[in-house]
């Protein structure tokens, strides 16, 4: 199973759960013993002490016979479950309603609700809101000295349910809300890593580029022996005398090539090796789309006075290169990128003349967040979901750039602007 599906499972760490419930399990004995020793309450302490020490056992269970790390969903509903069972009977023996520790119950569904799925947070949600309910009805009296008697009035002990069932619907929901987006970011975050992971690759190839030169430098040496001895012997051929000039040429080319990288098998392009300014980041991003596209390209540099040099960042060019080729892919016929700089600030602007970015994601400010749909339907099918987008401005504002996102009152198309403090650009 790939990792980016491995990823999309609902699972609970094991460890976490289980230091969890030794706190609870260490907080309600802690509370049973003070009360019946200490402040010599009588209740059936004998009972909560054998349901706390049930759920003692069911966590010395957990820790020593369940091997796997992650809780499935499955499972961890099952735990979780239990655990508001066991809260519960133990509040029943106890007041009840009246218990002020009751609002305790609700954090199994809380607990649940970041971790688990939608399904699970309705079953346990469910599961705790009828537990309060059975407590406001049946229930051992409060623990509490002989000579005193707790009674509240019946709209008061009605209200304590009512507001602890709004308070579980509340946190469930914005649980469950905060926790889907985590999941959603978190993925997000490793189809990034994974698209860096492969850009590294590529860096990792001076290695392999030495192999290959070794094991090619004698086949080689083998042709351009050939190519000089056809070279002498047909020579004074007129048909066939530039193909092997051309050829021994050639030959001896790429024996210079493959001696080089003998020599240092870390060589890298030139434009890797050297320092760059954005323009030279701009300029060998457009030339390689100006290979593929028809469209055309307009770099406006006049503006540029200051240009700063850094070393060539994969991280830069890969969020360049995306929010070029998002222009390139909805502009009609051109596009348009300025470079402005000063001693203060350095800009890159990203304009094209499509049909600029959807009413409905700029309006909300969701452009930059993954997995987004707009609902314009004339151009769903090349929106996506944001994912480039979203990788291509984290990757910038790791590297210090602030983006903003708009449509060009010029052009009517989409227009991205990437903005760098100098002091910032400086550290690259």
């Amino acid at each position: 199973m790939k990792f980016l599906e491995t990823s999309k499972l609902y699972s609970l760490n094991k460890s976490t759960y289980i230091n969890l419930r030794w706190i609870a399990y260490i907080g309600q004995l802690s509370t049973i013993l003070t009360v019946q020793f200490f402040l010599q309450f009588k209740f059936n302490y004998l009972a909560c002490v054998t349901i706390v020490c049930l759920g003692i056992l069911t966590n010395i269970y957990l820790t020593f016979k369940v091997k796997e790390n992650q809780l499935s969903n499955f499972s961890a509903t099952a735990y979780l479950s239990f655990d508001i069972g066991q809260l519960g009977f133990l509040i029943y023996l106890t007041g009840g309603i009246t218990n002020p520790f009751v609002f305790l119950i609700i954090i199994p569904a809380i607990f649940s609700s970041q971790y688990l799925n939608i399904w699970s947070s309705v079953i346990l949600a469910s599961f705790t809101s009828m537990i309060l309910i059975i407590l406001t009805f049946f229930y051992y009296d409060l623990p509490h000295p002989e000579e005193l008697h707790f009674h509240a009035p019946e709209y008061f002990l009605y209200s304590i349910p009512i507001s602890i069932f709004i308070g579980l619907i509340f946190l469930v929901y914005f649980g469950v809300k905060f926790g889907s987006e985590s999941r959603i970011r978190k993925k997000a975050y490793d189809k990034m890593q994974e698209i860096m992971a492969k850009e590294n690759e590529l860096l990792s190839l001076g290695g392999q580029a030495a192999a290959a030169a070794h094991s090619l430098g004698t086949p080689l040496s083998t042709i351009l022996l050939t190519a000089k001895e056809l070279q002498k012997e047909f020579g004074n051929n007129e048909k066939i005398k530039k193909d092997l000039d051309l050829l021994v040429v050639q030959s001896t080319r790429c024996r210079k090539i493959l001696k080089k990288l003998s020599l240092n098998p870390n060589i890298k392009d030139e434009f890797i090796d050297s320092e760059v300014s954005l323009y030279d980041y701009i300029f060998e991003i457009v030339r390689s789309y100006k290979e593929l596209s028809k469209k055309k390209f307009i770099i406006n540099s006049k503006e540029f006075n200051n240009p700063i040099n850094t070393y060539k960042s994969s991280e830069i060019v890969y969020g360049l290169r995306n929010f070029i080729g998002n222009a390139n892919k909805f502009s009609n016929e051109k596009i348009e990128i300025f470079l402005n700089s000063n001693k203060k600030n350095t800009e890159v602007i990203i304009r094209d003349d499509g049909p600029g970015f959807p009413k409905d994601l700029i309006d909300k400010h969701k452009l930059g967040e993954p997995y987004i749909r707009s609902v314009d339907e004339a151009h769903i099918l090349k929106y996506g979901l944001g994912l480039g987008t979203f990788i291509a401005k984290t990757l910038l504002e790791k590297n210090f750039a602030n983006i903003i996102f708009k449509n060009s009152k010029e052009s009517g198309g989409a227009e991205v602007i990437i903005k760098w403090n100098n002091k910032d650009l400086i550290n690259i």
